[in-house]
């Protein structure tokens, strides 16, 4: 089998002495699937799940996204729309229904209050 393709990065990652690419080649051979990761948008997805919801949310919800990366035919462009979904999921976990989804909101208010006579 030949090693799986892998997104473009910077620089290879290395964890805990071993080189991530390695490690995805050989998982690739071992799970006998050939795929194109996007390490950084799995990477990126499960430090949001882990630190917004919490760490055990992690390893699942890169499981599910890559269930449903599989149901969509292993689609870059939907993969990246559905970490999406994910992401935004997992930054307005657990808040209260009235906060705000996004930065945007969150400064337009401070403005406001800003602007508010004493």
């Amino acid at each position: 089998m030949s090693p799986c393709p892998l997104a473009p990065s910077a620089s290879a990652r290395q964890v805990g002495g071993v080189n991530l690419h390695d490690w995805i080649d050989e998982l690739c051979d071992v799970l006998d699937v050939e795929v194109d990761v996007d390490e950084a948008l799995v990477l990126d997805l499960a430090r949001d799940a882990a630190h917004n919801v919490e760490r055990p949310a992690a390893p699942i919800t890169t499981f599910l996204l890559g269930y449903a990366a599989a149901a969509s035919d292993g689609n870059p462009a939907e993969t990246e729309r559905l970490a999406g979904l994910a992401t935004a999921l997992a930054a307005r976990w657990d808040k209260p229904a009235d906060a705000p989804d996004d930065v945007d909101e969150v400064e337009v208010e401070i403005e406001e209050l800003d602007e508010v006579p004493e």
